[in-house]
C-alpha cells in the first residue's frame, strides 16, 4: 500500500500515517479480542502477539526489544527480590525510560512530524511499575495498606504470559490508558464484575459508549484541524508576534495551548473507544435505579472538565487522568509520611516525576514545576473561598479561581509544547513571567493571609 499519498493529503509523515493507521487498527483488534478461543490462555496469547505486530508494524523491530528490556528487568526482580522489588524496578525502568529519552530525543522528532517507540515505552513502564509494585504490596498486612492498595495488590506472582499480555494489551500501550494488573487479569479471565451474572444481569453492550468515543474523536481531530493552522507554535519565533502588545501575545498564547489540547483529545477518545469495546472499559454498575453499567476505566480525559475548570487542584482529575491516578498512586501517596499531611514537597516531586516520564526537555521540566505552583496557588485562592461567611466574597473569590485557572494552564502549557529553553523563556518573557509572579503571590499571600475559619470537611477531601 502506497502511503506517500495519502499521507501527503492529510499533511503529515508517512511515519506518523503508519502509527495513526496502526493507532485506529486497535479498534477492530481489541473488538476480535472478545472471541478469541482457548480461554484465558488464547485471551493473553492474542494480547501478547497483537500488541507485538501493531508495535513492529508501527515503529519497527527494535520497538519490541525495548519494550522487552524493562518487562525483563521488572519480571526479575520480581522473582528474585520481592521484598524490594518494587523499588528497583521503578528506578531501573525510568532509568531505560530516561536513556532512551536521551538517545532518540524524540520530542524534536515529533515537531519535525517523526516518531518512533517511546511514547509506547511511557506507557509500559508505567505498566510494568505498578504490577511490581503491588505484587511487593502482596507482602504487607491489610491493615498498613491504603484503599488502592488492598484493591490492588498481588498475592501470587503472575506467569510471564500474563505478564506480557497485560504490558501489551491489544495495543493499549500506544497511548494508554494506564490500568492495574488486577483489573487486566479479572478481564481476561471473565472474573469479579466480568463474570456474567445470567440473565438478569448480562454484561453490557460495549457499542454505543464506543460510538460515543468515536463521534468525539472525529468532532476533537476536526477542532484541531481547523484552528492549528491559525495559531502555529512557530508564531512564537515571528517578529510580528514581537510587535504585538500584551494582551495579543497573552491571547496568543492561549489559544495556541487550546489549539494543541484538541489533539490530545483525539488521540485519547480513540484510546477510549479501543478499551470499550474490549470489554475492559467496564468498571462497574452506578447504584441508580436501574443501575446503568459505568465505562471509566479508560477515560483519560473529560474535555469539559478541563476547559471549565474551576480549580487548578481539578486539574489532574480531568486531564491523561489514568496517569495522574498512577501519579497518586505510586508517587505522591507513597512519599507521604505516615500521620503527617501532605505537602507542597509530594506536589513537586511528583510533578518532577511526571517531567521526567514525559522527557529530559526543559520545557517539561519548567511546565510541571510550574503546575505546582499553579496547583499551590489555587489552593490558597480555595482555602480563602470556603474560610469566608460572605456568600458574594465566595463567588467573586471562586471566578478569581476560574480566571486564575485559565490564565496559568495556557501560560504554562506553552512549555510542553516548545520544548526548548530559550523559546519556553522567551514565550514566558513574552508576557513579563504573569503566569509564574501570580501563582508565587498567591502562594505567599496564603502563607500570610489565614482563612477566617477552618474549612469544611467536604472542602478539604476535595483539596
Amino acid at each position: 500500500m502506497e502511503l506517500e499519498p495519502m499521507a501527503s493529503a492529510i499533511g503529515v509523515s508517512v511515519p506518523v500515517l503508519r502509527f495513526l493507521l496502526c493507532f485506529l487498527a486497535t479498534i477492530p483488534v481489541s473488538f476480535l479480542h472478545r472471541f478469541v478461543p482457548g480461554g484465558s490462555t488464547g485471551r493473553h496469547l492474542y494480547a501478547a502477539l497483537t500488541g507485538a505486530v501493531l508495535s513492529y508494524l508501527s515503529f519497527g523491530f527494535s520497538s519490541n526489544l525495548h519494550f522487552l528490556v524493562p518487562m525483563l528487568l521488572g519480571y526479575a526482580s520480581m522473582l528474585l527480590c520481592r521484598p524490594f522489588c518494587g523499588i528497583i524496578t521503578f528506578f531501573l525502568a525510568f532509568g531505560y525510560l530516561i536513556g532512551c529519552h536521551v538517545y532518540y530525543m524524540s520530542g524534536d522528532a515529533w515537531k519535525e512530524g517523526g516518531i518512533d517507540s517511546t511514547g509506547a515505552l511511557m506507557v509500559i513502564t508505567l505498566k510494568i511499575i505498578s504490577c511490581v509494585i503491588n505484587y511487593q504490596d502482596g507482602l504487607l498486612k491489610e491493615d498498613d495498606l491504603r484503599e488502592a492498595q488492598k484493591q490492588n495488590r498481588l498475592l501470587k506472582l503472575p506467569s510471564l504470559f500474563e505478564y506480557i499480555g497485560y504490558c501489551l494489551c491489544c495495543g493499549s500501550h500506544f497511548a494508554g490508558p494506564v490500568y492495574e494488573m488486577k483489573a487486566y487479569l479479572e478481564w481476561t479471565e471473565r472474573k469479579g464484575i466480568w463474570k456474567p451474572a445470567g440473565k438478569e444481569r448480562p454484561l453490557p453492550s460495549p457499542f454505543v459508549p464506543t460510538l460515543r468515543a468515536l463521534l468525539q474523536a472525529a468532532f476533537c481531530m476536526g477542532l484541531y484541524l481547523y484552528l492549528v493552522p491559525h495559531f502555529p507554535l512557530a508564531r512564537f519565533n515571528d517578529s510580528l508576534y514581537q510587535e504585538w502588545g500584551f494582551w495579543k501575545r497573552l491571547g496568543y498564547q492561549y489559544m495556541s495551548g487550546f489549539s494543541a489540547r484538541w489533539k490530545y483529545y483525539f488521540i485519547w477518545s480513540i484510546s477510549e473507544a479501543s478499551i470499550i469495546i474490549s470489554g475492559l472499559g467496564f468498571s462497574g454498575w452506578t447504584e441508580s435505579s436501574p443501575p446503568k453499567p459505568r465505562w471509566d476505566r479508560a477515560k483519560n480525559v473529560d474535555i469539559l472538565g478541563v476547559e471549565l475548570a474551576k480549580s487548578s487542584v481539578q486539574l489532574p482529575l480531568v486531564w491523561n487522568i489514568q496517569v495522574s491516578t498512577w501519579l497518586r498512586h505510586y508517587v505522591y501517596e507513597r512519599l507521604i509520611i505516615k500521620g503527617k499531611k501532605p505537602g507542597f514537597f509530594q506536589l513537586l516531586a511528583t510533578q518532577t516525576v511526571s517531567a521526567v516520564w514525559h522527557g529530559l526537555y526543559p520545557g517539561y521540566m519548567i511546565f510541571f514545576v510550574q503546575s505546582a505552583l499553579m496547583i499551590a496557588g489555587s489552593r490558597a485562592i480555595y482555602r480563602w473561598q470556603q474560610g469566608t461567611g460572605n456568600a458574594l466574597l465566595q463567588k467573586i473569590l471562586a471566578l478569581m479561581n476560574f480566571a486564575y485557572t485559565l490564565l496559568v494552564l495556557n501560560y504554562s502549557c506553552v512549555g510542553f509544547l516548545v520544548l526548548s529553553l530559550h523559546e519556553t523563556l522567551a514565550a514566558y518573557g513574552s508576557v513579563y513571567y504573569v503566569g509564574t509572579i501570580v501563582p508565587v503571590v498567591l502562594i505567599m499571600l496564603g502563607n500570610i493571609i489565614k482563612p477566617a475559619k477552618p474549612a469544611r470537611s467536604k472542602a478539604r477531601k476535595e483539596q
